[in-house]
């Protein structure tokens, strides 16, 4: 059935909003008070963002499935996968810049995700032939955007481990909290893993770089980025992008998400004043429109919809 126009801006809105959210990350962990070490970057927000699930499914009277995810698993197994991916992507932050990050985060999302459903799960996510196009696309753009910012050749040996990190760490937490997602509220999966990764990185920060005494940040500033830290990207915008999913289907929302490369090279040249070169700023939308071509080349096909009482609209 059709969507009508007030559901589809709010949705936009929302999603819009969510990659605003989700790219302002790239940019707080690079300006957040020297000193701040990597051990703190990793806890704090993962902490703030699950208590913040946690309070927010005991709100909607969805504590009791909150906690029994706890005793499953395979909630570990994508525990395990977002401590890797946040792992990865802050490294590539300071590796390799905040725009390279973003976009190796984009192509786990739009491509790596469909491909590893298909490898391993059989699942074919791709529908057509564009799918293969998009996937060209985006690889050529984010290539692109990497080799334009020369950022990738001061990368120490050990650290191009962080280069194919991203996209597949991503695709297997996408993966298993999508299936997740099926048979539970999603303020439940993901709120454990948020928690859950918290938790493991607090085990684990005398390894990290800055350990145990890295966890003290060096001024009343950084707790404060480190709290809108766990608020916004940890918090708010899987909220609001799961808001946007149930207005008008999984159709839209992923496709609108393609947006955060853009919003982290225009903050990255606003906030931090980082030169971009001329390959950057074409492989962006390049590897933009490739994630949307992608998205759209593994949607199903459109079929004659009919009205049931009760059914929750698609966007096709």
């Amino acid at each position: 059935m059709r969507i009508g126009l007030g559901p589809l801006r709010v949705a936009v809105a929302l999603t819009l909003l969510a990659a605003l959210l989700s790219a302002t990350y790239y940019i707080l962990v690079l300006a957040i008070s020297p000193g701040t070490r990597p051990s703190s970057l990793l806890v704090y927000p993962f902490l703030i963002g699950g208590v913040a699930y946690a309070v927010r499914a005991i709100g909607a009277r969805e504590g009791r499935a909150f906690l029994r995810v706890w005793a499953e698993p395979a909630a570990y197994l994508r525990t395990a996968f977002l401590v890797g991916y946040q792992l990865s992507v802050l490294a590539a932050t300071y590796l390799a810049g905040p725009t390279d990050a973003s976009l190796l985060s984009l192509i786990g999302d739009v491509v790596a995700t469909p491909l590893v459903a298909l490898l391993l799960l059989g699942r074919s996510a791709v529908r057509s032939g564009w799918f293969a196009v998009g996937v060209a696309l985006s690889l050529a753009g984010g290539a692109l955007t990497i080799v334009g910012g020369r950022s990738l050749g001061t990368i120490p040996p050990i650290g191009w481990a962080v280069v194919p990190a991203v996209p597949l760490s991503v695709a297997f937490y996408v993966l298993l909290t999508s299936q997740a997602n099926e048979q539970r509220p999603p303020s439940a999966a993901v709120g454990q893993s948020m928690l859950g990764a918290g938790l493991c990185c607090l085990a684990i920060a005398p390894a990290l770089p800055g350990g145990l005494m890295g966890l003290v940040p060096p001024d009343p500033v950084a707790w404060g980025f480190l709290a809108v830290l766990g608020l916004t990207t940890f918090f708010a915008t899987p909220v609001l992008y799961f808001a946007a999913i149930h207005r008008v289907g999984p159709a839209l929302p992923p496709v609108l998400m393609t947006a955060i490369p853009v919003f982290t090279l225009i903050l990255s040249g606003v906030v931090l004043h980082l030169p971009e070169s001329l390959l950057a700023a074409v492989g962006v939308p390049v590897a933009i429109v490739g994630g949307i071509v992608a998205l759209r080349g593994s949607l199903p096909p459109k079929v004659p919809s009919r009205n049931r009482g009760g059914e929750r609209p698609q966007l096709s």
